[in-house]
């Protein structure tokens, strides 16, 4: 099965979930599945930073697995981890091999090899966050 992570939010999204189950899989070879790709939001894209250990740890299975590593084209700029014009971002300060885009260009990237379609091709990383309904609002989802 091949999967693409989306790093979404905060928290400890990459630091725990990334840096201590994905990553320690992949190095081992034994995630279970391929992934051909991950994709860094806001604050997240601070792991892929030239120096990071997780981010340098990161680019090399990326490296040795064919991984597609890419920062949020907005999120990279705002963070100092991108320069240049919209359309054609390049990525400064980061690990090896990190592109900068949008969803456009992640499915452009994505397109030779991609997840596959009948599994949850990309697989989005969020917080542990559960709104708390009332009971008016949560028999609206019943």
């Amino acid at each position: 099965m091949k999967v693409a992570y989306i790093f979404a939010t905060g928290g400890r999204n990459v630091s725990y979930k990334l840096g201590s189950m994905i990553l320690p899989q992949l190095e081992g070879r034994r995630h279970g599945a391929d992934v051909v790709g991950m994709f860094f939001f806001d604050d997240n894209t601070y792991a892929l930073r030239k120096g990071d250990p997780l981010g340098e740890r990161l680019a090399t299975v990326a490296q040795e697995l064919g991984i597609l590593l890419m920062l949020c084209d907005q999120c990279a700029l705002e963070r100092g981890l991108a320069e240049g014009e919209s359309g054609a971002y390049r990525a400064v300060g980061t690990v090896a091999g990190v592109q900068v885009g949008c969803f456009p260009d992640l499915y452009a990237a994505l397109a030779p090899n991609p997840p596959e379609a009948h599994y949850h091709p990309l697989i989005t990383l969020a917080s542990s966050y559960m709104p708390i309904m009332s009971k008016t609002s949560a028999s609206r989802w019943a």
